[in-house]
C-alpha cells in the first residue's frame, strides 16, 4: 500500500469505525482485562518517548504527530511546550479538545490533517507515538525524512518491533471485536528503518529505544537525533 492509501484507511478506523472504542481506551472509564494491557502499555510508551525530550521545554515548538485523543500533546504543553497536535480523526481531535485542562488549552493547537504537511511549519522536537507502525518500512524513512527536514532537534517515535508475536498477531488488533478491528500493524528491525532513512536521504542516527511489552501492547521507541 502506498502511504496515501494506508492513510485513508487508518483515517476511516480512527474517525468512523471505532472512534468510540478509542475514546474509551483512552480515558479513565473500565475497559476489558485485554484492553487495560494495551491502555498500560501506551501509558508506559508515552513515559519512554516524553523521557527522550528535555524537561523544561519553555519557549520549544514541538509536534505531537498523531496525537490522538490529546494525552501526549497535554504532557508536552505541561512541560511549557508550544504544541501543534495534528491527527487525521477529527473525532478524536474533538475529545483532545474537551479534555485539555484550561491551564493548558492556550499552549496547544489542535489540526486535523496530514502529519507530514509542510504547512505545520518547523520544529525543535517531533513525536510520533504509534503514528507509523501501520506503514512498510519505505515509507516510515520517507516520512521521517520529510520531518527531520523541518526539525531541529529530536524526532522521538515508536515502531513496531519484528516479534513472532507481532508476526502472527498483528498485534493489538486482534484485542478489539472484528466490527472496529485496528488495521495490520507492520513490524519492523531498527536496521530496516536505518536502510529506509539512508535511502530517503536522511543523515540523521537512528537510536533504538525501550520495547514496551504489556500483553496485547508492543511497540519500540525509537529517536532520530540532529
Amino acid at each position: 500500500m502506498t502511504y496515501e492509501a494506508t492513510r485513508e484507511r487508518l483515517e476511516n478506523y480512527f474517525d468512523r469505525t471505532a472512534a468510540g472504542a478509542w475514546e474509551a481506551l483512552t480515558s479513565d472509564a473500565p475497559v476489558s482485562r485485554i484492553r487495560r494491557t494495551v491502555r498500560a502499555g501506551r501509558e508506559r510508551m508515552r513515559g519512554v518517548l516524553l523521557d527522550m525530550l528535555p524537561m523544561d521545554l519553555r519557549g520549544v515548538r514541538v509536534l505531537d504527530a498523531g496525537c490522538g485523543a490529546g494525552r501526549m500533546a497535554q504532557d508536552l504543553a505541561a512541560r511549557g511546550a508550544e504544541v501543534v497536535a495534528v491527527d487525521i480523526s477529527p473525532s478524536l481531535l474533538d475529545v483532545a479538545a474537551r479534555r485539555t485542562p484550561a491551564r493548558l488549552a492556550g499552549r496547544i493547537a489542535y489540526r486535523a490533517g496530514d502529519m507530514l504537511d509542510p504547512a505545520l511549519g518547523r520544529f525543535n522536537h517531533v513525536v510520533a507515538m504509534d503514528s507509523l507502525i501501520h506503514y512498510g518500512a519505505s515509507d516510515i524513512g520517507a516520512a521521517l525524512a520529510r520531518l527531520a527536514e523541518r526539525t531541529d532537534g529530536t524526532i522521538a517515535f515508536t515502531a513496531a518491533p519484528r516479534t513472532p508475536l507481532l508476526t502472527a498477531m498483528w498485534w493489538a488488533g486482534k484485542a478489539f471485536p472484528r466490527g472496529d478491528r485496528s488495521p495490520a500493524i507492520v513490524p519492523h528491525t531498527p536496521g530496516r528503518v536505518a536502510a529506509e532513512l539512508r535511502r530517503a536521504g536522511c543523515g540523521r542516527t537512528l537510536r533504538p529505544g525501550e520495547t514496551v511489552n504489556s500483553g496485547f501492547y508492543i511497540s519500540r521507541a525509537m529517536e532520530l537525533r540532529a
